[in-house]
C-alpha cells in the first residue's frame, strides 16, 4: 500500500472511531513503528490530524466550514480550471441540477447563455443565472441556510420530486473510497435526492478532497458518473474509482 493511500485509510478510521495508535496503525497496515509515526507526521503538517502521545486524534477544528462568501476566494485557479469543464458539458436543451458549492457556482458563472434549464437550491447560482437570458432557472424553495447560501428541507426535497435532470453537478467536501461526504446533514439529503432525479451524476472536487474527511456521506462511489478534478489522486484511488465504474476528469 502506498503512503498516500495509507494516509488516506487512517483519516477514514479517525472518522470512525475518533482515535487512532501506533500500535493499531502497525497492526492494520503491516508497517513498522517508526513508518506509522511518519504518517502521522505528515497528517498532522496537513493540518488534518493532532498527534496524541502514541497515536492521533481527529483536530477540534476539523469539521468547522468557512462561510459561503469566504469559500469563494479560495482556490480561485483550481475552480476555475474543474469549472470550466463542467460548463463545457451542459448542451443545448439540457435539464440540469447544480447544487450549493462554490466550484459549481464557477461552473455557473462559465456556463454558455444557451436555451436549457437549471434547476438549483443555491441563492448564489440563481442570481448568477439571472443574468443568462436564455436559461430558465428555477430555484427551490424551503428553509435558508444564511451562512452557506443554500435553500434545505422537506419543502425542497419535495419539489426536487417534480423535476427530471439530464445532469446533476455536486461539489464535495471529501472524496474517499466510501463515497462523497460534506459537513452539513441537510446539505446532504438534498444532494442525495438530486442525485436520484438525475441520469447523470458528476463531481466537482479540487484534489484536497481526496485526503480530507467530512460527517456526512451523500452516496456511494458507484453512484458518480463523473469526477472532475485539478489533479489526480494516487494509483490505489484511481484503481477504485475504475472498480466503482467512474470516470476520471483531470482539467488542465
Amino acid at each position: 500500500m502506498f503512503q498516500e493511500e495509507r494516509m488516506q485509510h487512517i483519516l477514514e478510521y479517525l472518522h470512525v472511531n475518533k482515535r487512532i495508535s501506533v500500535e493499531e496503525i502497525c497492526k492494520l497496515y503491516n508497517v513498522s513503528r517508526d513508518t506509522a509515526r511518519r504518517d502521522l507526521v505528515n497528517l498532522e503538517k496537513k493540518g488534518l490530524i493532532v498527534r496524541t502521545h502514541g497515536g492521533a486524534i481527529l483536530p477540534l477544528t476539523h469539521e468547522r466550514i468557512k462561510p459561503y462568501k469566504e469559500r469563494l476566494h479560495f482556490d480561485v485557479e483550481e475552480k476555475h480550471k474543474i469549472a470550466k469543464v463542467a460548463a463545457s458539458l451542459i448542451k443545448e436543451g439540457d435539464t440540469v441540477i447544480l447544487d450549493t458549492s462554490t466550484t459549481v457556482q464557477a461552473c455557473a458563472e462559465l456556463m454558455e447563455d444557451i436555451n436549457c434549464n437549471v434547476i438549483t437550491n443555491s441563492i448564489n447560482v440563481a442570481d448568477v443565472l439571472s443574468a443568462k437570458v436564455n436559461v430558465n432557472t428555477i430555484l427551490l424553495g424551503g428553509k435558508l441556510n444564511q451562512e452557506h447560501r443554500f435553500l434545505y428541507g422537506h419543502n425542497t426535497i419535495n419539489m426536487l420530486s417534480n423535476y427530471f435532470a439530464d445532469k446533476a453537478f455536486l461539489g464535495a467536501l471529501a472524496i474517499t473510497k466510501n463515497g462523497i461526504f460534506v459537513a452539513d446533514d441537510e446539505d446532504a439529503a438534498v444532494m442525495q435526492s438530486i442525485i436520484k432525479q438525475s441520469k447523470e451524476t458528476i463531481v466537482l472536487a479540487d484534489h484536497t478532497k481526496f485526503s480530507n474527511t467530512a460527517a456526512f456521506r451523500v452516496c456511494s462511489l458507484s453512484e458518480i458518473d463523473i469526477i472532475i478534478t485539478d489533479k489526480s489522486p494516487n494509483e490505489g484511488f484511481i484503481k477504485t474509482l475504475k472498480e466503482n465504474g467512474v470516470n476520471l476528469i483531470i482539467a488542465k
